[in-house]
Parts: structure tokens; sequence; C-alpha cells
């Protein structure tokens, strides 16, 4: 059955979702919040975030609300998750009822600590045409290493496909596989989420080590680490150890500590130089997800006792005006102890 999907969000992996979609045969419509960015891109068939691709005629392209859902038969929201919240809620009234949505969302949002599909199912359970006391949206996360840039180009890559519901992993596999794009199907829809905002928060501190020049052995150490830290936390939450060990986990962090076009680990190579962190995101284009993320992780740390020292040291660089090289001394000098991994 030919799939008419809506992508909500015109950021850039909404463009390379888009992109992909279109090429498997779906009817495909790009919805944006902002009506002058959407009145651009259909001038110029361009996104501001990926311009040197062409948005196919075939994909429509809208700032309509009412227009945002039109024949779905499935839904990916790719907003950045600070902003899930405000954009389902204006769009809920519209929102067809048991469509399935799909995430490429990597974040937690900081006031109530939900992941993306969470926010997603509060505001259409209390805003939209969910009932509260009927059975749950099918909701899934698309998430692992995937460079948008990259994906664009249609290099190779693979990432996995979580939820709750089998038949959508399935569905979702089916929908986005392509010769160059492999997709796996994974029932921790937990683990898949926090693993992909947590690594954002440690892409941040291989970004810092970058600008400090800190050298290959300090930044591969930090990935080790950084991986086991943000396991046990993932642990704690109720997710799968493995899953951390696998596309979305230690895959996706890779990718993002050492692709020279992540913004994550650009802002952090930034505040390695010596930059303020309010000037280094007026200049970045787009939402660095692990500025916000880090906050919320803090606290979810706090709430669930998990001991994650690279994660308060960025919150420090961040947020406590901790210089770079004395957050690194003090990780540097903590109590010597065994290695675990869990």
């Amino acid at each position: 059955m030919e799939q008419t999907i809506s992508i909500i969000g015109d950021g850039a992996m909404a463009t390379v979702c888009g992109l992909l979609l279109e090429g498997q045969g779906a009817r495909v419509t790009i919805w944006g919040a902002s009506p002058d960015h959407v009145a651009s891109a259909i001038q110029t068939r361009h996104s501001r975030h990926l311009p040197q691709f062409r948005i196919p005629d075939s994909i429509r392209l809208t700032g309509d609300d009412r227009e945002a859902f039109a024949g779905a038969t499935m839904v990916v929201s790719a907003v950045p998750t600070q902003y899930v919240r405000t954009v389902w809620q204006r769009l809920a009234p519209q929102a067809p009822p048991g469509v399935p949505v799909v995430s490429v969302a990597k974040g937690i949002e900081t006031d109530t600590l939900m992941r993306p599909t969470q926010i997603v199912a509060d505001v259409l359970r209390n805003q939209g045409p969910d009932d509260p006391d009927g059975p749950p949206r099918p909701l899934a996360a698309l998430s692992g290493p995937s460079v948008a840039d990259e994906l664009a180009r249609c290099l190779p890559a693979t990432v996995c496909a979580a939820s709750d519901d089998h038949d959508l992993c399935s569905l979702i596999q089916r929908t986005f596989s392509t010769h160059w794009f492999r997709v796996y199907t994974n029932d921790d829809l937990n683990g898949v989420e926090l693993a992909g905002a947590t690594k954002n928060v440690i892409a941040l501190a291989a970004g810092i080590l970058d600008g400090l020049q800190a050298g290959i052995n300090a930044k591969s150490a930090l990935l080790s680490r950084g991986l086991v830290e943000i396991t046990r936390l993932g642990v704690a939450m109720g997710a799968n150890a493995e899953t951390f060990s696998g596309l979305a986990g230690v895959g996706d962090l890779a990718t993002t500590c050492f692709s020279p076009t992540g913004r994550n680990r650009t802002c952090g190579e930034q505040l390695g130089k010596g930059r303020k962190l309010e000037d280094v995101l007026a200049t970045v284009r787009g939402v660095v997800e692990g500025v916000p993320t880090t906050k919320a992780v803090v606290r979810l740390a706090d709430r669930f006792r998990v001991e994650m020292p690279i994660t308060a040291a960025v919150h420090a660089v961040l947020f406590e005006s901790l210089d770079p090289i004395e957050a690194i001394s003090r990780l540097m000098s903590r109590q010597p102890k065994p290695e675990r991994v869990v």
C-alpha cells in the first residue's frame, strides 16, 4: 500500500526524511512552523538547512495547519525536542486519530524530563483526538548514526526503529529501508530515545576536547567512559543495557562525537576555544539539542542516583562558568577506582 506521510518540521532531518520517503514512492507533505521559511522553500525548492539539495516538486510544502496531516497514514515528528510540545499543541486539533507517529528528535524536555514520544502522547491525550482511556496511539523512534548531509547524498547508513508495537516497527522498517539505508527493529523505545538524547551531552564534551586540542587518546577515553555513564542512567530508568551498545547508543555516539558538521560537537569545540555559550549559540544554525538536554540529564541523574561525572562537568562548563581546562583537571584527578563498564 502506498504511504501518505506527513513530516512535521522542516529542518535538516525533516528534509532528509522527505527526500528518502519520496524516493520510495510515498506521497510526502513537509509542514513548517514559520510561514517565511516555508514560502522561501516553496519558491526555491531548497531547504535553508540543506541548501545544496533540491526538494522535488512532488513533495508538498506547507505552513497551513489544516494541511499538515492531509490523508496521512504515518506522521514523522522532526521537531527539536524543546519545541515538540508547542508544535504538537498547535497541531493537535488537526491530528488524525490512530495514525502512528515516528519521532526522529533526540533530546529530553527540560521541564517535564519526558522523551519526545512521551511528549507527543501527552499532548494528544490531553489536547488532541486520543481517548485517555482508549488504546495508546502507535508511537516509535527512528534513531542511530544519521548525519543529515550524508543521508541527503544517499551514503550508506544504518539506524533502528524502536517501538513497543512490533507491527509498527516492521512497518517503519519496510517504509524507510532502501539499498543504502538499512533499518533494524528494536523493542526498547525507552532506551533508544534515552541513548539518542544523552549522547549529545557527551558530544559536547568531545567538542570541548577538540577545542582544547587534547588529543585522540583523551577523546577515545571520553567516548568509552561517556558510554558507561549514559548506559548506567538508561539501565536505572528501565532501559536495556544492550541498547547502548547498539546503533542508537555507541553507533550514534561515535558519529556525533567525530562528525565535523555535528552541531553539538561544534558547539563544544567553540567552548573549548574560549568562546561564551551565548555567543556560540547565536552563530550556530539550528538547535544544539545537547545544551538543554544537559540540564535534563543532570536532573535525571540526581533523581535516579546515578553518578555521571562527565555530564556534571559539561553542565558546569555550560551553566556554571567552569573553565574547560579546570573541568578536565577535575575529571582526571577523581579518586582512582577499578574500571567498570556497567
